[in-house]
């Protein structure tokens, strides 16, 4: 365990440590987790110089206030964050996100709200010096899994740091948000246990955000889905992304820290090149589906991917 630490002096909303999460442990109902935005995710690991799978602090809608009490270290921050870095001389510097700032012993980052999104991100050079718990420093809270004994970040904590960072250059890259309320969907298992009326008004209606949103699912607000088969299934794997539809005709789209097995119909799945922009989408917000066939969804895919790591590519030394 390493000497340089930040003390909480606000834990924020929902602030975890994640990573990509934990793979492996499906069969024991154990959900992968992991960090909800992956391009933001490597883009602030990346900003920072390090491995795209450094464990990263990810918040929702408010941030934690962090003091460096001891050490010196480099930080990112990605999404679409306000925020603030207070000097020990209380001197405040308003922060820009996909950029690296230099932190001080005594100084401190307020990280004050997501802007018309729900996730953002904070690497640090070198990364948190936290325990892994099966390969994975994601912490899954519902079932307390995870660093820090498998609960979100609270006040007083201490968060270690794992290097005193000697680097004294800054990063930067830039970002396009994406706004579009488009969301691009995949046939579902169950598909045809909706009438075609539904069928047809799931891909014609607008749905908006519920409020019932969190790290694992997101209600949705809308035309009613008109099940003629039954409202029920045998329970059976499912994944992130899976649009459920219980009794109640109102879907619920399954989010990072989704149920290993669902026993609800499944009209569609999100694709893999909407999910980042889907779950930034706050409460709310309205939504449209799209539907495209699977070679569409892999090679937009593909290419989501190249743009991500051409973002990476172009990050740059600046003064």
């Amino acid at each position: 365990m390493s000497n340089y630490f930040f003390e909480i002096l606000r834990a924020g909303i929902n602030t975890t440590f994640q990573d990509r999460g934990r793979f492996h442990m499906q069969h024991f109902g154990v959900t992968p987790g992991g960090c909800m935005d992956l391009d933001s995710f490597s883009i602030a690991n990346a900003l920072v110089g390090n491995s795209l799978n450094e464990g990263v602090l990810e918040f929702a809608y408010q941030g934690p206030l962090l003091k460096l009490i001891k050490g010196r270290t480099k930080i990112a921050m990605t999404g679409n964050v306000l925020f603030q870095i207070i000097k020990s001389n209380e001197e405040k510097l308003m922060g820009e996100c996909n950029r690296t700032y230099i932190l001080e012993e005594g100084d401190q980052i307020d990280i004050l709200a997501t802007k018309q999104s729900a996730y953002g991100y904070m690497a640090l050079e070198g990364g948190f010096d936290v325990k892994p718990f099966c390969k994975s420093v994601s912490i899954l809270s519902r079932a307390q899994i995870g660093p820090n004994e498998g609960k979100k970040i609270k006040i007083n904590d201490k968060i270690n740091i794992r290097t005193n960072s000697q680097n004294k250059k800054n990063f930067s890259t830039k970002v396009i948000n994406n706004n579009q309320n488009l969301i691009r969907v995949l046939k579902g298992p169950q598909f045809d246990y909706f009438s075609k009326e539904s069928q047809k008004d799931f891909f014609s209606k607008e749905y908006k955000i519920s409020n019932l949103t969190d790290r694992m699912g997101m209600r949705l607000e809308g035309t009613i889905m008109k099940n003629v088969v039954s409202a029920n299934i045998r329970s059976e794997g499912i994944t992130k992304g899976a649009i459920q539809v219980p009794a109640d005709g109102q879907p619920i789209i399954l989010l990072t820290d989704y149920p290993t097995i669902g026993g609800y119909p499944k009209i569609a799945n999100v694709t893999s090149v909407d999910y980042n922009l889907l779950i930034q989408k706050t409460p709310g917000a309205k939504i449209f589906f799209k539907l495209i066939e699977l070679r569409e969804a892999e090679q937009l895919y593909k290419e989501h991917l190249k743009s991500i790591l051409e973002i990476i590519k172009n990050i740059k030394e600046i003064n």
